[in-house]
């Protein structure tokens, strides 16, 4: 059976690809705009004014501006990561080991980082296994902002079957 959407995924970043120690520079980063800085913090009525009060944080240690809210950090770092590390997922089992490190502000620019931190196969030869990262996260003047675990169910590399078909793989 031919699963269609394989033609516009990557050709790597299959349970196979991945081997404990493996290290990735993702090669995108992403500015944080005032939508993701703030916005979330208001949604989950989070009461820290540092995320929302302009003039809260003037002359802090943490600096002048509003800090983003830290889950809107994980979740830019992760999405940055995902390209390489979640492009053949089947789910998402958890994340874990989450720290934020040093403050975010708006106007930010975070790059993201992988290393695989362990590779278990599934109970069946051709069946999906789990793949364990560690990422980080860090601010354009070098400072590492954020670092997480996360445990992903990962599909196998699909073998042809002869009939110019592939199989699901898992």
């Amino acid at each position: 059976m031919v699963d269609v959407s394989d033609s516009v995924l990557g050709i790597s970043g299959w349970f196979e690809d991945f081997a404990p120690g493996q290290r990735m520079r993702h090669a995108r980063a992403a500015t944080v705009g005032e939508l993701e800085g703030s916005g979330p913090a208001k949604q989950v009525m989070n009461t820290a004014q540092a995320h929302f009060n302009d003039h809260f944080l003037t002359g802090s240690s943490l600096g002048d501006d509003r800090i983003v809210f830290g889950l809107s950090t994980a979740s830019l770092v992760y999405g940055l990561a995902s390209q390489d590390t979640a492009e053949h997922a089947v789910a998402e089992l958890g994340w874990g080991r989450l720290r934020f490190l040093a403050p975010v502000h708006h106007g930010d620019t975070i790059e993201a980082f992988t290393e695989v931190v362990s590779v278990e196969p599934g109970d069946f030869p051709d069946a999906s296994g789990v793949v364990g990262f560690r990422h980080w996260g860090r601010r354009q003047d070098g400072v590492v902002v954020f670092e997480g675990e996360r445990k992903t169910l990962m599909r196998r590399r699909p073998v042809e079957t002869g009939a110019g078909t592939t199989g699901s793989g898992g």
